[in-house]
């Protein structure tokens, strides 16, 4: 069965989170038992401090692609040793920027949402260098709830041990991350107050947080964020740390950029999160290193009723377990090689157009775009989930007459981008160790 796409499509990513031990979370009651309800911001959006109006919808979309390249660059598990994986990563790749306040009393920051990496941090004075900043930066010395954190401590030790130092003179834990552009935040492990803006009439306060108070930073980070809040995997996470206050719950529903002039994509944490009801499947979430990651099974995808398995160039045709990772940052779906090799040449026979060379060289399958054109069914099948993709999630406008293929080969681990994820509901069990996926007017949601 095939349908016909709509004239645009734009791209969002997702927050991904897991849950392990986490401090004491003060003041809970400012959050109802059933959990809470954050805003994303693209930085796409009108709502972004990064939006260009400038920017015609193919700049957004190719940039956002380019980025989706850059990011994938950094999953090569299968090529790096485990130890030197953290510091692999790309600071840019997040797209969603998160509006919180630290401290006693309060000051804003605005902090870039990055799946790819665990610890927390933002800019501190003294600063030397620091980038370029347009808000003030935090100063810890005028905050009653700052408290720098020891050598030896849980925390200090969960980072590795090229990340982190112990100050001689105080015994103070300092942090050094680097990541794969060169840029890098230097500084003390501390915990301090943070409240989340919330969806509902009162904020979300949260306390103590492991953070990063960087002293030292530099590379290509965006004069209007103030750093990075990290959601991944590991102890440092900040999700991590709200394991017993979200029960290892939550979901989201990415809304395309064209329609965040009226309404935001909302992630939710806590029971109230948990996804129900008719044409929900859940396939399990695979325990894998490094822990940052959300690793699931892909063992076929089938275009129309035709079902190719995802051997994953394994000589015996078997499936490898946890094959592919669902990332925030990366906006393509990429695959295995060999696989794609196969993939497309089915996809060219049932796609009724004459296919074309994408100008730029970023897509393999390309075809003369017009308006009536008949588009095939996508259905990833992920171990004891069949997730049956519309046409926005898998072909996109690229161009004024060049609509292509948002799947592409490569020499890495797989990735399930966001792209592919839009109008989904997709909610994640940290208990039960499943991900979970809804067709849903994300607009309506």
């Amino acid at each position: 069965m095939a349908t016909s796409i709509f004239s645009f499509v734009t791209i969002n990513v997702i927050i991904c989170f897991i849950s392990l031990s986490p401090f004491p979370l003060l003041a809970a009651a400012a959050s109802p038992d059933p959990g809470f309800t954050l805003n994303l911001i693209h930085r796409d959006s009108p709502l972004s401090p990064l939006y260009n109006p400038d920017h015609t919808d193919f700049d957004r979309l190719r940039n956002a692609f380019y980025r989706s390249i850059s990011r994938a660059n950094v999953f090569k598990t299968k090529a790096v040793d485990i130890d030197s994986f953290q510091n692999d990563l790309v600071p840019n790749g997040g797209e969603y920027f998160m509006k919180m306040s630290i401290g006693t009393p309060l000051v804003e920051v605005l902090v870039i949402a990055d799946t790819g990496s665990d610890l927390t941090w933002v800019q501190c004075l003294p600063c030397d260098p620091c980038y370029r900043q347009k808000s003030p930066l935090f100063d810890p010395s005028r905050s009653s709830s700052y408290r720098r954190m020891l050598c030896g401590s849980r925390f200090c030790s969960a980072l590795d041990v090229s990340e982190q130092t112990c100050a001689m003179d105080t015994n103070v834990c300092e942090y050094h991350y680097s990541y794969g552009d060169k840029s890098y935040t230097n500084g003390n492990l501390a915990t301090e107050k943070f409240t989340i803006g919330s969806t509902s009439s009162r904020p979300v306060h949260l306390s103590p947080v492991v953070f990063g108070c960087g002293t030292g930073n530099g590379g290509t980070f965006d004069e209007l964020g103030s750093g990075i809040v990290g959601l991944g995997g590991g102890a440092l996470s900040l999700v991590s740390q709200l394991s017993s206050k979200i029960k290892g719950k939550f979901s989201y529903c990415l809304v395309p950029l064209s329609e965040q002039s009226n309404v935001t994509s909302k992630i939710k944490f806590g029971t109230d999160s948990v996804i129900s009801g008719h044409h929900v499947v859940s396939t399990p979430l695979v325990s894998k290193q490094p822990e940052t990651y959300y690793y699931v099974t892909l063992e076929a995808i089938s275009v129309g009723n035709r079902r190719l398995p995802y051997t994953n160039g394994l000589l015996n045709g078997n499936v490898e377990e946890g094959n592919v990772i669902i990332d925030s940052g990366t906006t393509l779906t990429f695959l295995d090689s060999e696989f794609f090799t196969k993939l497309e040449g089915v996809v060219e026979e049932t796609v009724k157009a004459e296919r074309v060379s994408d100008p730029r060289g970023l897509f393999s399958v390309c075809f003369k775009s017009a308006d009536d054109l008949d588009l095939p069914f996508i259905t990833v099948h992920f171990t004891d989930a069949d997730v049956k993709l519309q046409p926005l999630n898998t072909f996109v406008k690229a161009d004024e007459n060049l609509l292509c293929f948002t799947m592409i080969p490569s020499n890495q681990i797989g990735i399930f981008g966001n792209l592919a994820q839009m109008d989904f509901l997709v909610g994640y069990d940290l208990q039960k160790r499943t991900v979970s996926f809804k067709p849903t007017d994300c607009t309506k949601h």
